[in-house]
């Protein structure tokens, strides 16, 4: 009499694996429904197996048919699905083709669904063949079959449920729970590093990390004259890479995975994190947290080693879209890992992208949409308005048409981050490139300039420093600046203006004391940097006209050219297009008459193209709802931060970004380029002008 377990065995065929569940080996279970009902796949193979499989829907690459898969995409890691390069290709029953190994990270994370057409699957690909533990399931194979063999690929088929007991079903595959408290973070790596040998210190010459320069608006001014409006302009410049080394970073990515980002936004998205996790070195750590409807993350703060890398990629690759758009839980469990994690890299930031609107915190049900508070989107932890000083940089990535421009620029504000517009799906990675470009090459933290007027006749007016915070005494004779990080060779420029009272004594006056507090990034320790004194001569009368500094020329030209931005901008939101336009049309005729700009000042040159083009996206309201507010914002993010942003077609499409852009950013979005460019799949993914389309089922 045959046994049922050779039953079984006959049923399936020799030299598979399956898991099934644990009735098919009770007697109480009416096996001999299996080859009725079709209830398993036709075949599977084994990793590594010369022998190719016809039937089934798993394939080895070194299959024998000249399949139309060879010519297909794997929409997780947008390589070519090809037989013969040594990977093991899974086809769906919806006819999709994936490399085997990422479709079952997929699966792993607890989709079962086809990342293309979003088709439910009856076969599910599995790798791990330990599933001991899965309640539902047990295992079977020909006898002499190794137990934990790691080669061993598997497609599991949901099976009907048992005649005689309805509950039984194959139980899905087990999501990774979340602690309670994201303490479960990688310790940081070690780094040895000598500061007076990382900062080109000596024992005779202080810390050379920031380089403070001083410009007086003119280099004399008349004794007998009382001047309201005296600009002197403070340059700080940070060490190049060269020179310094950078801090390593702790950086967590919160990624919309809402149903709008399905199909190609994803698999660009998937694609940009890749790159992310490669230029990551082994001290820097990384978490991504996925959002749609609710919030998840994806694994702990670890750092990219070799092994950290994988897991990251597989996790990321796993990701599928759908659900909605709740941006205030994916920031919420940012905040809350970067607050509970155990150790702290010297650096830390949150990346930010979403291509729609929050539909359950800000334009939810109940919330008033005519006066939207995007503070609650930001959990107080990072905003250091928690008394505590602790604050973490929010970089925005508004992706696409239909994302809220307002909500993200606002996030980035309040953070003290960045907000990009990346208006085509084709410069995503370009995007990422150049903001992490910039985080992993910080050289210098909490930067804090200090001024103090040095003559009893100079009292401080006002101070223009854009975004970041400044602050004034109230007897007007001191004022500061707090600057934050510098990337390496990033430069920072505020102007300080004075009031400046005639001079009763002397051919000369001091006007200025400038210093830096600073922190060295690997000792902790703070450093105190000393500028020069800021001095002026001041003649009986002045002897032809003095010719105003073209440095504080251009500086007030940008701060000029944010403010008509600014202006613009509130008249589009009223609906007053043909007087925004008018506004940067008047600012551009202004700057052209400016010192700099006649001078073909490359900044004035830059800030020209960018206020035309702003007037181009308001030529009509569509237009402007579109492109044109997303546009004027991150001009106004990146002019108000002095730091590099994108904005529209791509990181590099127009010389205006470049103003800001640091040797650093600059090699990252290279080798971004350079990626694309060499990869054929990608080249004809993001092809001009044809829209990505997934294979046609066969």
């Amino acid at each position: 009499m045959v046994s049922k377990w050779e039953k079984v065995k006959r049923a399936v065929g020799l030299k598979l694996c399956y898991y099934v569940p644990t009735d098919i080996v009770n007697d109480d279970y009416d096996y001999s429904t299996l080859r009725s009902t079709g209830s398993f796949s036709d075949s599977v193979s084994v990793a590594g197996s010369a022998e190719p499989v016809v039937k089934g829907r798993l394939r080895l690459s070194k299959s024998l048919s000249k399949s139309r898969s060879s010519q297909q995409v794997c929409s997780i890691c947008l390589t070519t699905v090809k037989p013969g390069d040594g990977h093991a290709i899974f086809t769906a029953e919806c006819s999709h083709s994936f490399h085997f190994q990422c479709i079952t990270s997929n699966v792993n994370h607890g989709n079962h669904v086809c990342p293309v057409c979003r088709a439910s699957w009856k076969e599910i690909p599995l790798k791990s063949p330990n599933m001991d533990s899965v309640p539902g399931k047990s295992r079977i194979g020909p006898s002499g079959w190794p137990a934990h063999s790691s080669n061993m690929m598997t497609v599991l088929r949901r099976l009907p449920s048992s005649p005689r007991n309805s509950s039984r079903h194959v139980t899905p595959l087990f999501q990774e729970t979340e602690p309670a408290i994201f303490d479960d973070d990688e310790a940081v790596g070690q780094t040895e590093i000598s500061s007076k040998a990382a900062l080109g210190q000596t024992d005779n010459n202080p810390a050379r990390m920031i380089d403070i320069r001083s410009y007086p608006e003119f280099s004399s001014v008349s004794k007998t004259t009382s001047c309201n409006d005296f600009t002197v302009l403070i340059n700080l410049k940070a060490a190049m890479s060269s020179s310094a080394p950078r801090a390593p970073i702790d950086l967590v990515t919160v990624l919309d995975i809402s149903g709008s980002m399905a199909g190609t936004k994803l698999a660009l998205l998937k694609r940009a994190m890749g790159f992310v996790i490669q230029n990551m070195t082994s001290n820097d750590r990384l978490s991504v947290i996925a959002f749609s409807s609710t919030a998840r993350r994806l694994f702990p703060l670890s750092r990219m080693s070799e092994s950290g890398r994988q897991k990251a990629l597989l996790a990321v690759n796993s990701l599928v879209a759908n659900g909605g758009t709740n941006i205030a839980e994916g920031l919420r469990k940012g905040a809350k890992l970067m607050e509970e994690r155990r150790e702290k890299n010297p650096v830390a930031s949150i990346i930010l992208l979403s291509d729609g609107q929050d539909t359950y915190t800000v334009h939810g049900s109940g919330v008033l949409k005519t006066q939207p508070n995007y503070q609650l989107l930001l959990p107080l932890s990072i905003q250091g308005s928690s008394g505590s000083g602790f604050r973490v940089p929010v970089h925005t990535f508004g992706f696409g048409s239909d994302h809220d421009a307002s909500l993200m620029h606002s996030i980035s504000e309040i953070s003290g981050g960045t907000f990009s517009f990346i208006e085509t799906e084709a410069t995503i990675q370009d995007a990422f490139a150049q903001c992490i470009g910039g985080l992993l090459s910080v050289v210098a933290q909490e930067l804090l300039l200090e001024i103090e007027c040095a003559h009893s006749g100079v009292l401080l007016q006002s101070v223009k420093a854009g975004s970041y915070s400044s602050h004034i005494t109230d007897d007007r004779r001191s004022g500061k600046v707090d600057v934050g990080d510098l990337y390496a060779d990033e430069e920072r420029n505020f102007l300080f203006v004075l009031n400046l009272s005639p001079e009763s004594s002397g051919n000369e006056t001091t006007v200025l004391k400038v210093k830096c507090l600073v922190k060295d990034p690997f000792t902790k320790e703070s450093l105190t940097l000393k500028g020069e004194e800021v001095t002026i001569q001041r003649p009986v009368r002045l002897t032809g006209e003095e010719v105003r500094s073209i440095d504080v020329d251009r500086q007030q030209n940008r701060l000029q050219a944010s403010e008509a931005m600014s202006q613009a901008r509130a008249e589009a939101e009223q609906g007053n297009l043909s007087d925004a336009i008018s506004i940067l049309e008047n600012c551009r005729n202004t700057l052209s008459e400016t010192v700099s700009a006649k001078q073909k000042d490359r900044l004035c040159i830059s800030l020209d193209m960018e206020l035309k083009e702003m007037q181009e996206r308001m030529k009509s309201r569509h237009v402007y709802e579109a492109s044109g507010r997303a546009y004027v914002l991150s001009g106004l993010s990146s002019h108000s931060w002095q730091r590099a942003t994108t904005r529209g077609g791509s990181a590099d499409s127009s010389s205006q970004i470049q103003a800001y852009q640091t040797p650093s950013m600059i090699d990252m979005l290279t080798r971004s380029q350079t990626t694309v460019v060499s990869s054929p799949d990608v080249r004809r993914l993001l092809r001009p002008n044809l829209p990505f389309s997934p294979p046609k089922p066969r």
